[in-house]
């Protein structure tokens, strides 16, 4: 019992364990040149995975088998729930983590079940929302299925602190990853959740509305009261490549009616400008042979089809090796020695998670995803192996990583709501003093080729 209690303590705390590698390099400043060693920057965007949900038990992560969970259903005993008198808020128990595969449940994701899952930080809700047993959330994929992530967060980084900007699901979690923002009137006023009509963006049918909530009243949600989803009130990435020079691409399913995993679709910036036809490249699939082409950009997003999207209504284990894929297409490409590739996960999909996100303002942090870095600059742990980073991430260092490496201004400005100045840079994650490492592919069960010759899909990644 007294081992159950200590594992659990991280139920209710952030900060970094024990044995983390000592001895951060010294990073090069915002604006210096970065470029001398980073050229190419690939952002791959998965579905719906808390970091607990792929990452628990891993060695020296904030990432215990055991969560933290109200008493109320005769359900937890079941699986060994157990009072506790430290490690969880007072009142609640100690529930073990039970193992699924990639067959697993679909759970509610949108702002009022992260708003119950959270729990004013106490991280104890996530029993709310179940669909068929009051634990199905407290949960994480076997092992053997993530193999090839894990494979990755032993050789690069895994960021054990990677939080979104805002809790909630798909929607505004993908303008962010571009955007550093969603706020639609200033200084208060934000996306959320998603609009009343598909394809949720520019090409929605006329009259259709997005929500928003509010800092004043506190988070209150106003239901498709908002503005149509053809955003012109926020400034993206896209606007200062372009204004810089740099080139980009957003790989997505298709070109039109592609919904929330292509954000530049409700940008009107880019739907109705020169870039719509020449920077998003469909199918997804040409991140497989664009880097063999010479034809990678410097900057890259990319996102998958349903059912290589982990997304748990997808009911595939074909995700850990399409992204595999895309590491190894990099890797074995004249590209590895300049390349910066960030995996991470849109929204939390539901599954349990320990770590109380930071509130930085009121559209969040929203509740932890997974990330790997992966680079042949990335950090190395003690014996050359695997670093965990225990930086405080959030999407905005994704944009202000990529600004540091092109020598880019930041998006917008932080009392205008934008993000990226703000954020943590993900430059800590990486050792510019190391020689490139060379690259050993990631061993994956499904091959290349499977992907390379994948149908187009018409299917949405998501709904929520």
């Amino acid at each position: 019992m007294s081992w159950l209690v200590a594992t659990a303590a991280g139920c209710s705390g952030y900060g970094a364990p024990a044995g983390a590698p000592a001895g951060v390099p010294t990073a090069p400043s915002l604006g210096s040149s970065v470029s001398k060693y980073i050229s190419h920057v690939v952002v791959v965007i998965q579905e719906n995975r808390s970091l607990e949900n792929f990452f628990a038990g891993f060695p020296g992560a904030n990432a215990p088998l055991y969560g933290c969970a109200k008493k109320q259903q005769k359900q937890f005993a079941a699986r060994g729930a157990q009072r506790t008198s430290s490690g969880c808020p007072s009142g609640d128990v100690v529930i073990r983590l039970h193992q699924i595969t990639f067959d697993g449940p679909d759970l509610r994701h949108d702002w009022e079940s992260s708003m119950a899952d959270w729990d004013k930080g106490k991280m104890d809700g996530f029993y709310e929302f179940g669909n068929h047993t009051k634990d199905e959330a407290y949960a994480y994929v076997v092992h053997k299925q993530t193999e090839p992530y894990w494979a990755m967060a032993r050789q690069y980084v895994l960021a054990d602190e990677m939080f979104p900007t805002e809790f909630g699901g798909s929607f505004t979690a993908h303008l962010t990853l571009v955007a550093g923002t969603d706020d639609i009137k200033l200084p208060s006023e934000a996306e959320v959740d998603f609009p009343s009509a598909a394809p949720d963006d520019c090409d929605s049918p006329p009259g259709t509305k997005s929500s928003y909530i509010t800092e004043k009243p506190y988070r209150v949600k106003y239901y498709f009261q908002g503005p149509f989803p053809c955003f012109d009130q926020f400034n993206t990435m896209a606007e200062v490549l372009d204004r810089a020079g740099v080139s980009w691409k957003f790989y997505a399913t298709k070109l039109l009616d592609a919904g929330f995993w292509e954000p530049f679709e409700a940008i009107r910036y880019v739907r109705y400008g020169h870039d719509w036809r020449s920077n998003i490249i469909v199918p997804q699939t040409k991140i497989l042979t664009d880097p063999e082409k010479g034809e990678l950009a410097s900057v890259s997003w990319v996102t998958p089809s349903k059912a290589d999207s982990d997304h748990p209504a997808a009911h595939s284990d074909l995700g850990p090796s399409w992204v595999a894929s895309i590491v190894n297409a990099i890797g074995e490409s004249p590209y590895w020695n300049t390349t910066a590739i960030i995996i991470l996960w849109d929204d939390w999909g539901g599954w349990y998670d320990n770590a109380p996100p930071p509130q930085l303002d009121y559209r969040g942090l929203g509740i932890r995803v997974p990330c790997l870095i992966i680079s042949p600059y990335a950090r190395q742990g003690e014996s050359h192996e695997g670093y965990v980073s225990h930086t405080q991430y959030e999407y905005g260092s994704i944009l202000r990583f990529i600004e540091q490496v092109f020598d880019l201004p930041h998006i917008g400005t932080e009392a205008n709501g934008y993000t990226d100045k703000r954020a943590n840079s993900l430059i800590d994650s990486f050792d510019f003093t190391q020689s490139p490492r060379p690259f050993t592919p990631i061993k994956t069960v499904y091959p290349s080729s499977r992907f390379i010759h994948e149908p187009p899909s018409d299917e949405p990644v998501d709904t929520q």
